[in-house]
C-alpha cells in the first residue's frame, strides 16, 4: 500500500512543470519578482530555442534571468528591460516576435512552405494521372478487347 502511494506521489511530481528559476535568483521584493517572471516567460532561451528563459536550465538562460532582475532592481520598466535584451540579442530572443519587415519570414514562412507543398503535390498528381492516361492510350485495339474480356470474366 505504501509503495502505491509513493508511486502515485512520484508520478504527480513528475507531471508538474519544472521551473528553472533558482532560489538564489529570486528577488526579495515580490512585486519585482512577479514582473521578472512575467518578462522571463516572454523571452526565448537562445540555447534551447523552444523554451522561455523562465523554464530553461541553460547557463545563458540563467544569465538572462539575472540580467532581467538586475535591470528591474535598477528601476527599468518592463518595456525598457525587454528593449535592452532585444538590443543585445535581436528579435529572435522574443517568443512572440513583432510583425515587421525583418520578421516576415518568421510569420509567413510556414504558410509559404505549406503552399509550395500543396502546389507540388497537385502537380505530381496531375502528372501521374496524365502518365496513366498515356499508358492506357498505348494499348492496341486487340489488347483493349482482351483486357475488357478479362475484366468481364473477373466480374462473373
Amino acid at each position: 500500500m505504501m509503495v502505491r502511494i509513493f508511486t502515485i506521489f512520484a508520478l504527480f511530481l513528475a507531471s508538474t512543470p519544472a521551473f528553472a528559476v533558482n532560489p538564489d535568483e529570486v528577488l526579495s521584493d515580490p512585486v519585482l519578482e512577479v514582473r521578472a517572471r512575467s518578462i522571463s516567460q516572454n523571452l526565448r532561451c537562445l540555447v534551447c530555442q523552444n523554451q522561455s528563459i523562465d523554464d530553461s536550465d541553460a547557463d545563458l538562460a540563467k544569465d538572462l534571468r539575472v540580467l532581467v532582475r538586475e535591470r528591474l532592481v535598477v528601476g527599468d520598466s518592463d518595456d525598457e528591460v525587454i528593449n535592452f535584451v532585444v538590443d543585445r540579442y535581436g528579435d529572435f530572443v522574443l517568443l512572440k516576435p513583432p510583425f515587421k519587415g525583418v520578421t516576415y519570414a518568421l510569420w509567413f514562412g510556414p504558410i509559404f512552405i505549406f503552399l509550395i507543398t500543396v502546389f507540388t503535390g497537385y502537380r505530381m498528381l496531375r502528372r501521374r494521372k496524365s502518365e496513366i492516361a498515356e499508358q492506357d492510350e498505348t494499348l492496341t485495339v486487340k489488347e483493349k478487347k482482351e483486357l475488357n474480356s478479362m475484366h468481364k470474366e473477373a466480374l462473373n
